[in-house]
């Protein structure tokens, strides 16, 4: 019987057909060195990128540029391809799943006051230090592969 039904399970989780969030992956280059900016998420307090549904009207990259706006206080020049995806919790209980698409950031503008200012931490660190805060191994390996991606342009 356990045979039986360990030969149909599966570990994949699908998500719900059309569900995608879009988010942000910002960093930025300090004496030649790539410096990621996390911030906290406000249910869990795990440290994240930005992320968040893609607004009607708003391509996938303006969604996850104004996100960055809204919980990072950060704006600056956003990519137009994604970085990479992962999956991540759409509800509280983690009963449904969303693919998130995450578009590199460069932060040109840092604000002091912005929209979830009092409700989030943010952080630059560099990737030794991001690894280690990033909950998610798959938001290490978006930045991993972004700090990749920078050093061969």
């Amino acid at each position: 019987m356990l045979r039986e039904f360990l030969s149909n399970w599966s570990p994949r989780v699908e998500t719900t057909p059309g569900l995608r969030q879009s988010g942000a992956l910002p960093y930025s280059i300090v004496e030649g060195r790539v410096v990621f900016l996390l911030i906290t998420s406000r249910r869990t307090g795990r440290w994240i990128f930005p992320k968040g549904d893609i607004e009607p009207g708003m391509t996938p990259w303006e969604s996850a540029a104004l996100e960055a706006l809204e919980e990072a206080g950060v704006s600056g020049q956003i990519g137009t391809e994604p970085v990479g995806s992962y999956r991540s919790s759409a509800s509280v209980d983690g009963s449904s799943l969303v693919d998130v698409d995450l578009y590199p950031l460069r932060v040109e503008t840092q604000l002091d006051v912005w929209k979830e200012m009092d409700q989030r931490l943010r952080h630059w660190a560099v990737l030794p230090e991001a690894r280690r805060l990033l909950n998610d191994g798959a938001l290490s390996r978006l930045a991993v592969k972004l700090q990749a991606q920078l050093r061969r342009a």
